[in-house]
């Protein structure tokens, strides 16, 4: 097969002269699809976050395909994999025989292995989840027997007394000791996956942007355009593609977009993609140098997320966070090239105190500065229960070849090698 390239504006040489404007992104006539540009082409994975390049090196290097990874942004792990608390997960959380049991668990080995051997900074530093009141103890029991159910190794149930011994500035009445907890420098990890897809010939294309596409023959074509053609589009008249793709195996991997970006997939049957929701969440850093804390400090879960907790980063820092602010979507070109509110604004942080000061009673006024936000992809929404990873195959929308993901949240980090074995051995069913 042929080795498809990327000149340094966007398959330049492919479309020169090819610049008609056509009536939609998803849907073209004959004539406009006949007059753009088109490129066969092995494998394409829709996004450069942790996940997807962790299935570009797994299909590069262990299956021998020829993968090319479009990213909008300038370059990888802009969005939910840079904005995230960092942490190595146990698997003590989900509902046992889930994919996110199932892929964290294994996912975790993976990755402690995966950092040993490629020499990535991390710490196995474990993990308290604690009971502040009498009537947060029975949920502390029902986490312990999941992840005892769900094969999680080392799990300790203890009194307050105990684990404030491990830990003199918490309080808390009971608390759960998951030892196998741990923080990655996810910025290294991201570097070292995509050295290793490279040097098995997997080209990256930045400020590229999947816009929609079609279903022909059992097969999606995907409509190309670069990502500076819709930060300058005018919202009036109608964007082109720049190229159509036409892979033999896709990956929508494309993270908080991917969900817009599946109903512009024109023939996918509408009623396989599920409603997107997003909660953002903010980060506080603790101003003084002391750290308080040698382990991860977490809540009771609440709605929408895994509560505000403690998380240490590899040089000592500690961060509070992230807490749940349900939001609106954006428009889907603006979801493509992640244009969400990442803010911070520190008036926020006087709902943080009151929050932290129940297992940190000792936290001063004053003492919290804003540190980043994040948004999580979910497809679960307020006061429902929380959904599952959605990898979507040909079983469920009936295209062969064709792999979507949806709602990879919290533990898509810890789970990122294992979704990409999961999804290799997917397609090479399919």
């Amino acid at each position: 097969m042929k080795k498809f390239k990327l000149s340094t504006t966007i398959f330049q040489t492919l479309v020169a002269g090819s610049r008609n404007p056509i009536k939609s992104s998803s849907s073209l006539t004959e004539e406009q699809y006949k007059s753009v540009a088109k490129e066969k082409v092995d494998v394409v994975v829709i996004g450069a976050g942790v996940v997807g390049i962790a299935i570009a090196r797994e299909l590069a290097m262990k299956h021998g395909r020829e993968v090319i990874v479009l990213e909008s942004a300038s370059t990888f792990g802009t969005g939910t994999s840079s904005r995230n608390s960092e942490v190595i997960h146990a698997g003590i959380y989900y509902p046992p025989n889930s994919l996110k049991a199932h892929l964290c668990v294994r996912g975790r080995q993976l990755l402690y292995k995966y950092c040993k051997q490629h020499d990535i900074p991390y710490k196995q530093i474990g993990k308290l989840i604690v009971a502040t009141g009498s009537s947060e103890i029975p949920k502390l029991n029902t986490l312990m027997a999941r992840g005892f159910e769900n094969g999680v190794e080392g799990l300790k149930l203890m009194e307050g007394c105990e684990a404030m011994r491990m830990e003199p500035e918490l309080q808390c009445v009971k608390a759960l000791l998951s030892p196998a907890s741990g923080i990655v420098d996810t910025h290294s990890l991201l570097l070292s996956l995509m050295g290793e897809a490279e040097s098995y010939g997997t080209t990256f294309s930045y400020n590229t942007t999947v816009i929609g596409g079609h279903c022909d023959k059992d097969r999606i074509q995907l409509h190309v355009s670069e990502s500076k053609a819709i930060k300058n589009h005018d919202g009036r008249s109608l964007l082109q593609p720049d190229v159509v793709l036409i892979p033999r195996l896709l990956v929508n991997s494309a993270g908080l977009g991917a969900l817009a970006l599946s109903k512009r997939f024109s023939g996918l049957d509408a009623g396989v993609i599920p409603t997107p929701y997003f909660a953002r969440g903010c980060y506080f850093t603790l101003s003084n140098s002391k750290t308080p804390f040698e382990h991860l400090i977490y809540p009771i879960p609440e709605d929408g997320g895994l509560g505000v907790h403690v998380t240490l980063d590899l040089n000592g820092q500690v961060k509070f966070g992230p807490d749940v602010e349900w939001t609106d979507g954006i428009d889907d070109f603006s979801s493509f090239l992640n244009m969400f509110d990442y803010s911070v604004r520190g008036e926020r942080a006087k709902q943080f105190y009151p929050e932290i000061r129940k297992y940190y009673p000792g936290l001063k006024d004053g003492s919290l500065e804003p540190g980043y936000a994040g948004i999580r992809p979910k497809v679960s929404g307020p006061k429902q229960v929380p959904n599952d990873f959605i990898i979507q195959g040909e079983d469920v929308h009936g295209i062969p070849g064709f792999i979507n993901l949806f709602g990879i949240e919290s533990p898509g980090l810890t789970s990122s090698l294992a979704i990409a074995e999961h999804v290799a051995a997917r397609l090479k069913k399919e």
